[in-house]
């Protein structure tokens, strides 16, 4: 049994499921829409579940980990969620898709949690370096499977699905073979105590700060992901290049997360990153409000994405650092769970602003609350972070 998992292992795992999950999530809408003949308002239902579910396997697994086998765990969820993609090549007519597509959001947010629990037992590289990577893989599967998911939908979801399968298969393998880790240490203190583990207060207030927050920003992120796309080709823009966005995007996050690799040498106040993160993401929207032109998109997308991948994977890191050993996986499930939660909310918050006022007024308040967020979070780190208790 060995101490801890090589970090090459779960970045590879990462970017398998990034690879399948990208498939899947994008060509649900024109799925339920034009093959399945639902309603948008069924189809906003669906994904609201499937983005629910997705809340809850994260923040199960995440409580799981702390008490359980993580091997054992990872394998079983890996099972049942290829088992899902499987049905879903020969059986995807309704309501047969909405109820395993929530079957696979729940061991999605499952296995994304686990990963990053996973991470947290990796005590030879830096939580940041374990983070950004970890990120890379993600993006990098998400630049590859958006680039090919246009050449396997050709009206049957089965080819996609095939894939996907195939590339669970891949991931089971590896971790199978490669996701052993020696938490006997772990399990027999747990067991030992009598009482639940008790963080400090600045610790606690740390974590919530960040958890809200980040539900908040990705509420507002959501935006780009739903609304825009609306917005965009309104005015006249094809959604050609709309999607071309979100190639700049994941391209622009994997360079970055190379460049962040490097700073961390040098900057050594972790939180410098999520403040400079939060405060690029406002930017974008300050942007969206004076845009309009493909060019200024392009910048504001460049700008969100400089904050995207300066403040969500420190997030993560920090949040382990936070942590005793006996609870990291219950915290990265809750950040987990509250990025879910921000991407669930995230559209119709959106939809209600924009049908009750206008996309301006959605365009302020998303720069207002990121930027609130930003204040807040600088305040209660600067009050709380010295008298915080760090396990590196």
């Amino acid at each position: 049994m060995k101490n801890e998992i090589k970090l090459r292992w779960l970045v590879t795992g990462s970017f398998l499921s990034s690879v399948g999950t990208s498939f899947i999530w994008p060509l649900t809408t024109i799925y339920l829409h034009n093959e399945l003949h639902q309603s948008l308002t069924i189809i906003g239902f669906v994904l609201l579940l499937y983005s629910g579910t997705n809340v809850v396997g994260s923040y199960l697994s995440g409580m799981l980990f702390d008490r359980f086998n993580p091997r054992t765990l990872i394998l079983s969820g890996l099972i049942i969620d290829t088992v899902a993609m499987f049905v879903l090549i020969f059986i995807n007519h309704w309501p047969v898709y909405p109820i395993f597509l929530s079957i696979i959001g729940f061991f999605n947010g499952w296995l994304t949690t686990l990963i990053n629990s996973l991470g947290t037992l990796i005590g030879s590289r830096d939580g940041r370096y374990i983070f950004n990577m970890l990120y890379f893989a993600a993006n990098l599967g998400i630049v590859l499977g958006t680039s090919v998911v246009g050449f396997v939908y050709h009206g049957s979801v089965a080819p996609m699905f095939t894939l996907t399968t195939i590339l669970y298969v891949f991931y089971f393998v590896v971790a199978f073979l490669f996701y052993h880790v020696d938490t006997s240490a772990i399990r027999k203190k747990h067991q030992r105590s009598k009482t639940k583990v008790s963080l400090t207060g600045p610790n606690v207030t740390i974590m919530w700060t960040f958890f809200i927050s980040l539900g908040i920003i990705w509420v507002m992120y959501e935006q780009w992901v739903s609304n825009l796309s609306v917005y965009v080709t309104d005015m006249g823009i094809p959604m050609e290049l709309y999607s071309l966005l979100w190639t700049i995007n994941a391209g622009l996050i994997v360079l970055l997360q190379i460049l962040m690799n490097w700073m961390a040498h040098f900057v050594k106040n972790i939180y410098l990153q999520v403040y400079v993160g939060i405060f690029f993401c406002a930017g974008s929207f300050i942007i969206l409000m004076f845009a309009h032109n493909y060019a200024m998109f392009v910048l504001a997308m460049v700008i969100l994405t400089v904050g995207e991948a300066t403040a969500f994977p420190t997030m993560p890191a920090i949040i382990n650092d936070l942590s005793p050993v006996d609870v990291k996986g219950k915290y990265q499930g809750m950040m987990n769970a509250f990025s879910s939660a921000g991407k669930a909310i995230g559209p119709l918050f959106g939809g209600m602003i924009i049908e009750g006022l206008s996309y301006q007024s959605l365009f302020v308040v998303c720069s207002v609350s990121i930027v609130l967020v930003g204040i807040v979070v600088i305040l209660i780190v600067n009050w709380q972070g010295e008298r915080a208790q760090y396990y590196r």
